[in-house]
C-alpha cells in the first residue's frame, strides 16, 4: 500500500468552540486564531459571540490583513466539510437581525442559540451570556464605558508587559488579575455563571457552553456542566470535545508546541 504523505493536522477534535475573539479591535489576538484555525481540524466549529466587535467598529474602523485571515480561515474550514455555528453576541449583535431570516451560507449558520449533542450523548445549550448580564442587558451605557475602560487596561497592558519583555520577565495579564483580586469582579463571575446554571437547568439542558465574559472555565454548578471558552484577547483559549465526549480548555500558547516545526508556515491562508 503506498505510503499517505498528506500532513494532517496535529490537533483533531470532533468539535471545537471559541468565543470573543473582538476583531476589529487592536487587543484582539489575530495571529494566534488564525495559527489555530490552521493547525486544528473539526467536524463542527461553533463560533459562541462577539467574534467580530461591532461595538469598536462603529466608532473607529480598525481592520488590519491579519484579522481578514481568521474569516478566510473560517470560510475555507466550511468549504471543506466543517459545519459552522455563529452564535451572535453583544459585541457583534448586528448579526441578530438576520437570525429570522435563517441566513445561511453554505456550512455557515447564524444563530442566536443553538443545541449541541455531544459524543457521549449530553445536551448542550450553546449561547453567548450576555443576555445573562444585567449591565449588558439593562444598562448599555454603562457596559460602553466598562467597554472603552477595558480596552484602556488592554493598551496599558501592552506597554506594561513590553516593558517586563525587556527586563526578562514573563507576560503579566492586568486585566485578568484584576478580575480575580477585585471583589465585585469576582462576584459578578460568580453570579453570571450561576445564573446561566440556572437556566440551562430550567431548559432540561445537560450543560452549557458560553463565552461572554473573558473567564475560560469548566465546572459543575448544581448537577449543570458549566463551559465557558475564554477569549483571544488575552487567555487565547478554546473549548474542544473530544471523539468520546470528554471536554477540555486548551490554550494556544501551550498547544502551539505540539505542532512540528515543519508544519508550522509564515502565516498564510490556504
Amino acid at each position: 500500500m503506498p505510503k499517505d504523505n498528506t500532513q494532517r493536522p496535529p490537533l483533531r477534535y470532533r468539535s471545537v468552540f471559541i468565543s470573543d475573539a473582538h476583531l476589529g479591535t487592536a487587543g484582539s489576538q489575530p495571529e494566534a486564531l488564525s495559527s489555530f484555525l490552521k493547525h486544528c481540524e473539526c467536524e463542527k466549529l461553533y463560533l459562541v459571540g462577539d467574534i467580530i466587535d461591532g461595538w469598536r467598529l462603529r466608532s473607529t474602523f480598525f481592520w488590519p490583513q491579519e484579522h481578514t485571515n481568521v474569516i478566510r480561515r473560517i470560510l475555507t474550514k466550511s468549504r471543506r466539510g466543517t459545519q459552522v455555528y455563529y452564535v451572535t453576541g453583544n459585541h457583534d449583535d448586528f448579526l441578530r437581525k438576520f437570525v429570522d431570516y435563517e441566513l445561511k451560507m453554505g456550512n455557515i449558520q447564524i444563530v442566536n442559540d443553538a443545541v449541541h449533542v455531544t459524543a457521549d450523548d449530553r445536551k448542550l445549550f450553546i449561547i453567548h451570556g450576555d443576555l445573562f448580564d444585567v449591565v449588558t442587558r439593562y444598562h448599555r451605557w454603562v457596559a460602553r464605558i466598562g467597554d472603552v475602560a477595558y480596552v484602556t487596561l488592554l493598551r496599558v497592558n501592552r506597554y506594561f508587559n513590553n516593558a517586563r519583555a525587556r527586563l526578562g520577565y514573563p507576560y503579566f495579564s492586568l486585566s485578568a488579575y484584576a478580575k480575580h483580586k477585585v471583589k465585585s469582579a469576582v462576584n459578578f463571575i460568580s453570579e453570571f455563571e450561576k445564573a446561566v446554571a440556572h437556566e440551562c437547568r430550567r431548559r432540561g439542558f445537560d450543560g452549557v457552553v458560553c463565552g461572554h465574559i473573558h473567564h475560560a472555565e469548566m465546572k459543575t454548578i448544581e448537577g449543570v456542566s458549566y463551559y465557558n471558552s475564554g477569549d483571544w484577547v488575552e487567555s487565547a483559549s478554546a473549548l474542544v470535545e473530544h471523539f468520546d465526549g470528554r471536554m477540555e480548555i486548551v490554550y494556544w500558547n501551550d498547544i502551539k508546541d505540539m505542532i512540528k516545526p515543519s508544519n508550522v508556515h509564515p502565516l498564510r491562508v490556504a
